[in-house]
């Protein structure tokens, strides 16, 4: 991503306070050790500066120039907004919304980072690079929908074939309680038969006896029929013995 910087700062005018005079001379401190990729020893510099002038303009863009370098993002947003907030021209507020826009997009705040490009290409609308950035933007927030359009069409795939599977399970769930059901009643109506049965044979039917009875009965007819023959004989026998023939 291209990157800003407001290093110059123009002579050093003799007529200065003392304090604006070491804060420039602070301020090119830090630049100098910038350049030499120095970040973390110019943002000391830097800082320097700001407790000299804490409405420094180059102190603050360079200072967040120096954070952004040491992936500081979110510290490095904060000096930028401060110089937007500034009174300064057109091209140092394009140059701050531009950085800005870059601190952003690092933090992956990616709206805010195309309305900081947007504001920067407001103030100078022919800069090729905020243009460049703003496309680059642009174009990672229309992955990321993509990305989260498949992940939720994906997600709601994944929780319908959830839902799916539960109403299957519960179907096979419902099938099988059916069949225990069924067998239960089966294994019911097969006790209910063999308990009428069992009752049929321990309580004979009105008007009918059993076969053992029958048995027992003619058994008892002929013991009977028996002992009458058998009296009849006797009877027989007595009578002849005692009849009397006459002489005549």
């Amino acid at each position: 991503m291209y990157i800003k910087q407001l290093l110059f700062l123009g002579l050093l005018f003799i007529n200065l306070p003392a304090p604006a005079q070491q804060e420039r001379k602070d301020i090119r401190e830090g630049n100098k050790l910038f350049r030499s990729d120095k970040f973390n020893e110019s943002e000391v510099a830097y800082r320097k500066a700001i407790d000299l002038q804490s409405n420094s303009v180059p102190g603050s863009f360079n200072l967040g120039d120096a954070l952004y370098r040491q992936e500081k993002f979110e510290d490095a947003g904060i000096q930028f907004n401060q110089v937007v907030d500034n009174n300064v021209n057109k091209n140092t507020k394009s140059q701050a919304f531009h950085n800005l826009g870059n601190s952003l997009l690092q933090t992956g705040e990616l709206d805010d980072a195309i309305e900081a490009y947007k504001n920067s290409l407001r103030n100078v609308p022919g800069d090729m690079e905020t243009k460049y950035n703003l496309a680059y933007a642009q174009n990672m927030k229309k992955q990321q929908e993509e990305q989260e359009k498949k992940e939720n069409k994906d997600q709601n795939k994944d929780q319908q074939d959830q839902n799916k599977d539960k109403q299957d399970q519960n179907k096979d769930e419902q099938d099988q309680n059916k069949d225990q059901q069924d067998q239960n009643k089966d294994q019911q109506d097969q006790q209910d038969q063999q308990n009428q049965k069992n009752e049929q044979q321990q309580q004979p039917q009105e008007g009918k006896i059993s076969k053992e009875d029958a048995q027992r009965l003619l058994e008892a007819l002929a013991n009977d029929e028996k002992k009458v023959q058998e009296k009849v004989k006797k009877d027989k026998a007595k009578a002849q013995r005692v009849r009397v023939l006459k002489d005549w």
